[in-house]
């Protein structure tokens, strides 16, 4: 990893500023987000390509969870290309995926990751060499990413809570969930959703466990909440991440009563704390 002093990146006050100073650029780096749930930022030209977060499944977890591909052609995958550079390459040319497909999904994993980030005030970051990334798109502009995690934040403000305390609340099924027919008038997703809210999984472990994007789970998790048939088990009392095991739900059974969830820092994605030394950024290189 190389590490510099230039001053408009080293003067960045938040990660927004960062980006678009990157931009500016045209630098190609990852940057990295510590805190929780943190994660990395795959820069290209100036133009983000893709996000990696504990936060919300990646590119791969889509694939796999929601059974696109299995395990055995992944794993072929991965040992062709060592390096880890041409895994998107590699999905289309075996036929695994569509190329239009892929780039759907690459571009929804960026976006899923960005907003999972924006839930939490990140403690600092950091910008490094660029690394490998698994993605499939042209990359999107600073603006167009942060417009988007606003609309989504938009979308999911209000009751019961924000969108912070959903994502970390976890959701227990609703004794109205029971009523004969009320599950089979859901859509499947609802009640793929439904049956994974088992008083110990947050709205992360849903999406992980179906292979879903976090944001879609929170949208269907909010229609639940508010047609009553979900409600809110003791939301986390810090910030680490749900250790409810992230597989395939079943049914799930009845736990105590709801507790309101607190408010949404407006201010998440855009102000990590800077660490002396820390947030500093490598000498650019010449562009190839």
């Amino acid at each position: 990893m190389t590490v510099g002093s230039e001053v408009p990146l080293a003067d960045s006050r938040n990660i927004p500023a960062l980006l678009a100073a990157l931009r500016t650029q045209r630098r190609s780096c990852t940057v990295l987000v510590t805190g929780t749930p943190g994660g990395s930022i795959h820069v290209r030209d100036g133009l983000v390509v893709a996000m990696e977060t504990p936060g919300a499944p990646g590119v791969e977890g889509l694939l796999l969870r929601s059974g696109r591909i299995g395990e055995p052609e992944w794993s072929a995958v991965r040992a062709s290309d060592t390096s880890h550079e041409h895994l998107a390459a590699e999905l289309v040319d075996r036929g695994l995926v569509g190329a239009g497909e892929l780039e759907v999904i690459s571009l929804s994993a960026l976006f899923d990751a960005a907003f999972a980030l924006s839930l939490a005030v990140p403690d600092s970051w950091e910008v490094a060499d660029p690394v490998p990334a698994l993605y499939r798109n042209a990359g999107v502009t600073p603006e167009r990413l942060l417009g988007e995690v606003s609309r989504r934040i938009n979308l999911l403000a209000g009751e019961p809570g924000s969108a912070a305390a959903l994502a970390r609340t976890r959701i227990r099924r609703a004794s109205t969930a029971d009523l004969p027919g009320t599950v089979d008038r859901l859509p499947a997703r609802h009640q793929d959703v439904l049956a994974a809210t088992d008083g110990r999984r947050t709205a992360r472990d849903i999406a992980f466990a179906l292979g879903r994007g976090l944001f879609a789970v929170m949208l269907d998790l909010r229609h639940l909440l508010d047609r009553g048939l979900v409600r809110p088990h003791a939301p986390a009392t810090d910030r680490r991440p749900s250790t409810a095991a992230r597989i395939a739900p079943s049914p799930g059974a009845p736990a105590p009563t709801q507790v309101a969830p607190s408010a949404l820092d407006s201010e998440s994605l855009s102000l990590p704390r800077r660490l002396p030394g820390r947030n500093s950024a490598p000498t650019p290189r010449p562009h190839d």
